[in-house]
């Protein structure tokens, strides 16, 4: 059986590395990780020196030119499916896609098609094209924004690195309840899992290290626009966070206002739903809270009426920026807003000009 390759990745030895190792060079000058050398050693094509295959232990010269070769891979267990999907940027090695709201990003349990990764993978094989799927991160189902997949495994390698690394700039804007108290800080709060509710998670002193830094942009009547920055990758992370200063996304089902507590509206109870019982039994629902004062009950109708009127919580991954793995240039993703969140935002800044 004949191996495919993709497009090898090569490196020109400089006069300033004459002498060194193989394995010098392809660790320290093309950042090839122990796990991946480790693949490449078993391939009859994985590395090769001027065209040859040879041990990683023999000595280079200047002007060699070393090359590693991977093994074409495929998604075997994904379905192919023709769902659309945004393209920001596509090359041999990535793929940068603007992921719309409401879309599992990967295939889980229970929940085998109708994802991103069934779009993905129908596109590439109508190219005939071999890659497996491999998202260098994961955006939640309703939130939308700069998603980028790698097409092999030395890809996936390089940028997960340099968000190890904190090199990678991930940037939201979300759409919140209130106005932080100080226009621009960082939420340093540790994320675990809710013990009481598992899928949830909170800000606990036992928690994982989290750092979310935020700058508000726009203010509106008892709402906010803010851009928030992630140096950390937890589980709803912006979504706990901007809680935790009480300001949580609007929208967000899951993560809601603290007043719907308090008003005894069940946490379970899905926005479509709230948004029915505005128009139907506003009043009744509103006299039912008596634990609200005046004033919050007429906040709590305004809460109600903006997480009404989008279907998911407003936050979007409008920008990211990374090293490109093998081109080694700087590379900015900027994806536009969806419809949703666009008319959200043109409807608080008509409330804020009092229009």
């Amino acid at each position: 059986m004949t191996t495919s390759y993709y497009s090898p990745i090569s490196y020109q030895v400089p006069p300033s590395e004459d002498g060194w190792l193989l394995k010098t060079i392809l660790q320290k000058r093309m950042d090839v990780s122990r796990k991946l050398l480790s693949r490449l050693k078993m391939t009859d094509q994985g590395i090769m020196l001027n065209g040859e295959r040879v041990y990683i232990s023999v000595r280079v010269v200047a002007g060699d030119t070393v090359e590693i070769r991977m093994e074409q891979e495929t998604s075997e267990d994904i379905l192919p499916q023709p769902i659309p999907f945004e393209i920001l940027y596509e090359d041999e090695h990535l793929l940068v896609v603007n992921k719309a709201a409401g879309i599992i990003v990967h295939p889980t349990h229970g929940h085998y098609t109708d994802t991103l990764a069934n779009g993905v993978v129908y596109y590439w094989a109508q190219k005939s094209e071999q890659f497996r799927f491999r998202p260098v991160h994961r955006l939640d189902q309703e939130t939308s924004g700069v998603l980028v997949i790698a097409k092999n495994p030395y890809s996936h390698q390089h940028i997960s690195e340099q968000m190890i690394a904190g090199t990678v700039d991930k940037r939201y804007n979300a759409w919140v309840h209130g106005v932080p108290a100080v226009p621009s800080g960082d939420i340093d709060g540790p994320i675990d899992r809710d013990p009481a509710e598992p899928h949830r998670r909170i800000v606990t002193p036992d928690g994982y290290p989290s750092l979310t830094r935020y700058e508000v942009k726009e203010v509106y009547p008892a709402a906010a626009k803010v851009e928030l920055k992630l140096e950390s990758g937890r589980t709803h992370q912006i979504r706990v966070h901007m809680g935790s200063i009480g300001c949580p996304l609007i929208g967000d089902g899951m993560y809601r206002h603290p007043l719907y507590a308090k008003a005894g509206v069940p946490a379970g109870v899905p926005q479509a739903q709230i948004a029915e019982e505005l128009d139907t039994e506003e009043q009744a629902q509103l006299e039912r809270t008596e634990e609200l004062d005046g004033a919050e009950r007429a906040q709590l109708k305004r809460i109600m009426e903006l997480d009404a009127s989008i279907p998911r919580q407003a936050l979007h991954a409008v920008r990211l920026s990374f090293q490109h793995p093998v081109l080694r240039t700087d590379l900015v993703f900027e994806a536009p807003l969806p419809p949703d969140l666009a008319m959200l935002q043109e409807r608080l800044q008509l409330d804020a000009a009092g229009k």
